[in-house]
């Protein structure tokens, strides 16, 4: 037979403990500060998995529904050099201000999935005029939040005028971010 020492915990091993466990998950963006590494990780509208700091760099928007139009204008802004380079990604995280079921939720991914396959027509006509053979559908890509917990990560509130651009480098560290659609030039120097 083994002896056993049975501790009672004091509240405030307790409290740290739960300080431990769930710190990390609340807003890593929050302070926004570059240079910091961070780790993310979700799944698209097509179930990839998509991940920051796993060796790309990635431009990532976090937009509300309502300003999804500006994520096409980051998009556009994306460097020549960046295209079909499997280095570079972006993501846009679409966030929905208001709760919906399982079978919206379905409804809501088809309708992204289908914009997807718009956005990758217009970025076909960009790789056609650069020769580039490459399948464009598989360089866009889109993850649905539902319950605004992607954009609480990167430190952002769900709301109808959410609109953020993050850069991460390789490993995962915020190289710069923007409130607003950033110029052309300005993003290809981060980028470089």
């Amino acid at each position: 037979m083994s002896n056993v020492l049975i501790v009672k915990p004091h509240a405030a091993q307790i409290l740290s403990t739960v300080a431990v466990l769930f710190v990390p998950t609340m807003s890593i963006l929050a302070q926004g500060t570059n240079a910091q590494t961070y780790r993310l990780n979700f799944t698209d509208v097509d179930g990839n998995p998509l991940s920051i700091g796993d060796g790309r760099i990635n431009v990532v928007v976090v937009t509300s529904k309502a300003s999804v139009d500006k994520a096409r204008a980051v998009g556009d802004r994306i460097p020549d050099f960046c295209l079909a380079n499997p280095a570079y990604r972006m993501i846009t995280v679409v966030t929905f201000e208001t709760k919906h079921s399982a079978p919206i939720r379905a409804v809501c991914k088809s309708v992204m999935r289908h914009r997807l396959d718009s956005e990758a027509q217009l970025l076909k006509k960009r790789y056609d005029e650069h020769e580039i053979t490459h399948d464009a559908r598989k360089d866009v890509f889109a993850v649905a939040d539902f319950d605004g917990a992607i954009a609480t990560q990167f430190g952002v509130k769900a709301d109808a005028a959410l609109f953020h651009v993050f850069v991460f480098g390789k490993t995962g560290e915020l190289l710069k971010q923007w409130s607003d659609v950033p110029g052309a030039e300005e993003l290809a120097a981060v980028l470089k």
